[in-house]
């Protein structure tokens, strides 16, 4: 393995980390996922079968989210109920939140421009 793919993996922390979304009856819905990879994402717009931004979403809900021993909490058969038997509203915090944290990982990260980027300009 090269030396820069070690680097990179030493870089990041796969491990899972706590989520957790307010219910409506003022509870806390709970659950751990490990970050997102792009493997990850290509199976789960695979298995959407579609454009549809809120099936890939639930995608994501379904592989993802696990209790604290790293047991899946949900499966492929409640992919029906998770859209129809909630309100929009919990299953899309839920979602939402899946969703922001796998934008937000980029963020952490720095991009340094290189100098050949610029270019000279008289003024």
């Amino acid at each position: 393995m090269s030396s820069a793919l070690e680097r990179l993996k030493k870089s990041v922390s796969m491990k899972p980390q706590r989520k957790a979304v307010e219910l409506p009856d003022g509870s806390e819905f709970e659950y751990w996922m490990t970050p997102l990879t792009l493997a990850e994402r290509s199976r789960a717009q695979k298995q959407a079968k579609s454009d549809d931004a809120t099936d890939f979403a639930l995608q994501l809900l379904v592989s993802k989210a696990t209790d604290e021993n790293g047991a899946r909490l949900f499966n492929a058969g409640d992919l029906a109920e998770l859209r129809n038997a909630l309100p929009a509203n919990v299953v899309e915090a839920l979602m939402l939140q899946l969703l922001a944290d796998d934008a937000g990982e980029d963020e952490d990260l720095d991009p340094k421009p290189s100098q050949e980027n610029y270019e000279e300009t008289d003024s």
